[in-house]
């Protein structure tokens, strides 16, 4: 169970170490702030490969076992990380005059030239993402195999803790490692890191049960397109490109190609029997509607910090911490709790602290303050974590014994596509929003025989004016995301407590 936990919780921190790392990246790559853009994409390229393998590998390892699809994930990961640590690293080979005038100086010319681009880290860090992608819903998959039905709820809590703790943490081990390192450092780190995690799965996991079955290659591929095209087209809106429609055009296709594909064979990547079962549609879609939640909290809390309440990113982070930091605490609650309630208890008193606590944070200004703003936070973050216990476990289990890595690759993934649903309202409504909002709205210039004071005087009316249109715009947001949180309770009624079989 270590070695488990301690792979959910290595692949979650990856995905947010960059974040601290970038100013460094980008210095060695000599991208400027004006290429910001450029570099964005090792986090975006990232979540891609995450989410469009999640459910594929867990529906794999219900064919090839879990034991077998976890250390290929994992071999790819440590892969991953071997290339983007060699990110502009690799000078020595040319340095050296030996291999500059052998046979293979030109090989090794290509060899450092590529490793010194932004499109390198970026191909990297998806391969990366492929690999962590997998450890995730094979991980619970793992733990439902473990564990009998009644046991489960405490793992499932553990589970989610590690994932959310990964990620809280990631930023933290980014800036701590690059404080003493180069910050290539981070992804060499991960290779003993990984080689003690596979150390612990081929001990302590045995190879386990299969089932018997062609893959659905065709689906797969359907599945992982739909996924990456509809997140590309949400990571897209905002902008002015005719893009979004392809991708979104393109996405919808697969969704609805993939059924027909589906149903002419015998072994679907998704079996659509799944969405037949009342108990499992009702988790995903509840995660779904949470995942978006979560996310609005998650950009929208220090971007207020930093423009509103005019604190630093570093104060901005210390403020979002009191969410984040409650919710792996409420994760682990959440698995005590419903090992003796029915899981719909736990889940919609999770949504009502969410939503109650969002919607109070619509009424936030430059004036909140502790002790009221840290008591907001905690109730949203320990809601935030109650409730991924229950509806985990709720999709796992209404799979029955051949479906799990399927189920565990759905749901997760369903969380995901809440969460870039939720960024993506940010980034296209919100725009928007501040732009009608600024209509009406002058910069002050100073016009003759105009005194210093009446200057001063019309530039703090115009600095209070911009200020309340930030204010007005955070609390849509900090609304939207209480409201859906609420919305979220209805399907939430639907997850029964009994587990459904095939």
């Amino acid at each position: 169970m270590i070695a488990i936990i301690a792979g959910v919780f290595f692949a979650a921190d990856d995905q947010t170490v960059v974040v601290t790392i970038i100013p460094r990246m980008m210095t060695d790559l000599n991208v400027g702030v004006t290429e910001l853009n450029q570099v964005s994409w090792t986090i975006t390229g990232y979540l891609l490969g995450y989410v469009a393998v999640m459910p594929v590998m867990g529906r794999l390892s219900d064919i090839f076992g879990r034991r077998n699809i976890y250390i290929m994930g994992m071999l790819i990961f440590m892969f991953g990380s071997v290339g983007t640590a060699m990110t502009a690293s690799m000078y020595w080979l040319t340095d050296s005059e030996t291999l500059r005038n052998s046979y293979f100086h030109g090989p090794l010319d290509y060899i450092v030239n590529a490793t010194t681009t932004v499109e390198w880290v970026v191909v990297t860090r998806i391969i990366q993402s492929i690999g962590a992608g997998a450890l995730v819903p094979v991980s619970i998959a793992m733990v439902a195999d473990i564990y009998p039905t009644g046991k489960r709820a405490m793992a499932m809590g553990l589970i989610g803790a590690a994932a959310e703790m990964g990620a809280v943490v990631g930023p933290v081990w980014g800036g701590m490692v690059t404080k003493f390192l180069d910050w290539q450092w981070v992804f060499w780190l991960n290779l003993p890191v990984a080689i003690i995690v596979l150390l612990g799965i081929c001990l302590s996991f045995p190879d386990g049960k299969r089932i018997k079955g062609n893959i659905d290659y065709v689906g797969a591929t359907m599945v992982a397109g739909a996924l990456c095209l509809i997140t590309l087209g949400c990571s897209s809106l905002g902008e002015s490109s005719s893009y979004i429609y392809i991708y979104f055009t393109l996405g919808i296709a697969c969704i609805v190609g993939y059924p027909f594909l589906a149903a002419r064979i015998s072994n679907p990547i998704i079996p659509l029997v799944l969405f037949r079962n009342t108990e499992f549609v009702a988790s995903n879609i509840v995660n779904i509607l949470y995942g978006a939640s979560l996310m609005i909290a998650l950009v929208t809390i220090p971007l207020m910090a930093n423009t509103i309440l005019m604190k630093s990113p570093m104060e901005g982070g210390l403020i979002l911490s009191r969410l984040t930091i409650a919710i792996p605490i409420g994760a682990v609650l959440g698995g005590i709790l419903i090992k003796n309630l029915d899981r719909r208890i736990p889940s919609i008193v999770a949504l009502v602290m969410c939503g109650s606590a969002l919607l109070l944070m619509q009424y936030w200004d430059q004036n909140i303050k502790d002790p009221l703003m840290s008591i907001h936070l905690i109730i949203a973050g320990l809601g935030f974590g109650l409730i991924i216990a229950p509806v985990t476990l709720t999709a796992v289990n209404s799979g029955g014994e051949t479906m799990r890595g399927a189920t565990a690759g759905i749901i997760t993934t369903s969380r995901f596509i809440g969460m870039t649903l939720g960024i993506s309202a940010i980034a296209a409504w919100g725009s928007g929003r501040f732009k009608n909002l600024l209509l009406g709205v002058e910069v002050p210039m100073l016009t003759a025989g105009e005194t210093t004071t009446q200057m001063s005087t019309r530039l703090d009316e115009f600095q209070s004016s911009i200020t309340g249109i930030g204010v007005s715009i955070f609390s849509d947001f900090y609304q939207t995301a209480g409201i859906i949180c609420i919305l979220a309770i209805f399907p939430c009624i639907f997850m029964k407590s009994e587990s459904a079989s095939y």
